[in-house]
């Protein structure tokens, strides 16, 4: 062997070195996820883009090391229980429960596969956890946004829609059981500000232009969309209604503006999920979820739909276009 061939040789086993040692170890490892969205919703997509991207810069490789399992729901709720009995029957290292209802689902089969939650809004509520900081049990994540926001919320529709005396706030008690979390501080926030409060729950897209038609026909009537689910899964025909019969209202997240929704204030989802893959790497590497605290969001951003509010007649304050995170025109 001569002296060129020696080094490339030395150098080579060098570089293989750095490489073993930066993968992570335990051979192939596997992940359950169970997402109730469909597999071509443009917001699962986001989700699934940003838990895949974040896993890849922590080491974990599809294919190499980790193989990932997906089941979707296709916007079924009701098929939550069958699709993560099929999860739990793959024996996977750890299962990801993209919303609550999944969650739950997942819960329901396993008390020992660790299980990492995003886009759950009330952990201790739902019985997931035992508390934020010491979750117990097989289950720790990421809540998806705050209670208190209620408050938020109807301090923006007081800006951008003045004359709004009554607010419903809009979501389905069989994908949201954490209903109330939110509603007990909707309705002292509503208080506090000369609102009145109002329920507005549905069960299928029937239901919600029953609702928001019986809105539009009052005067100063507003509405909330509760972050969950079944107002993700029936977001574009929630804004399309509440157009149509020009009913001001405020949502969870940036993607019912960008489906002409009015204005929303809350978090960019993708982050959670984000979180979630840190979160599954420290387990597989041997962290167990209940040493793993659950984190609540610390970003929150503001987005206005311009078009939407020329639309309903209104007029969006100079004030909230430069505290705006994000403006649609």
């Amino acid at each position: 062997m001569n002296r060129r061939d020696f080094i490339g040789l030395l150098g080579g086993a060098a570089t293989w070195s750095l490489v073993a040692r930066a993968q992570p170890a335990g051979g192939m490892r596997r992940v359950g996820i169970l997402n109730l969205l469909a597999e071509t919703d443009t917001e699962a997509q986001a989700w699934d883009a940003a838990f895949r991207e974040r896993l890849k810069e922590l080491g974990w490789v599809e294919g190499r090391n980790l193989r990932l399992d997906h089941r979707w729901g296709d916007g079924n709720a009701d098929r939550a229980e069958l699709l993560a009995k099929e999860l739990v029957g793959l024996d996977p290292d750890v299962l990801v429960g993209a919303t609550t209802p999944s969650t739950a689902a997942l819960l329901a089969q396993t008390r020992t596969i660790p299980i990492v939650f995003a886009q759950v809004s009330d952990p201790v509520g739902s019985g997931f956890v035992a508390s934020l900081a010491k979750p117990g049990g097989n289950v720790t994540g990421f809540i998806n946004i705050e209670a208190s926001l209620s408050g938020k919320w109807l301090e923006l529709m007081r800006s951008i829609a003045p004359s709004v005396s009554r607010v419903a706030i809009l979501f389905n008690p069989q994908t949201a059981p954490y209903a109330r979390y939110y509603l007990e501080t909707f309705r002292s926030a509503a208080a506090a500000t000369g609102i009145e409060p109002a329920e507005a729950s549905f069960g299928g897209a029937a239901d919600i232009e029953a609702v928001i038609t019986r809105l539009g026909g009052k005067a100063g009537a507003g509405l909330i969309v509760m972050p969950e689910t079944s107002t993700l899964i029936h977001r574009d025909t929630i804004c399309a209604l509440a157009e149509r019969y020009r009913v001001p209202t405020i949502y969870p997240f940036r993607l019912f503006v960008a489906a002409g929704g009015l204005l929303s204030y809350g978090i960019d989802s993708a982050d959670l999920f984000r979180g979630a893959a840190s979160y599954v790497d420290r387990i597989l590497r041997g962290a167990k979820p209940d040493e793993l605290p659950v984190q609540l969001p610390t970003k929150f951003e503001l987005v206005v739909n311009l078009k939407a509010a020329k639309a309903l007649g209104l007029t969006v304050p100079q004030s909230m276009l430069i505290a705006a995170d994000e403006v649609i025109e």
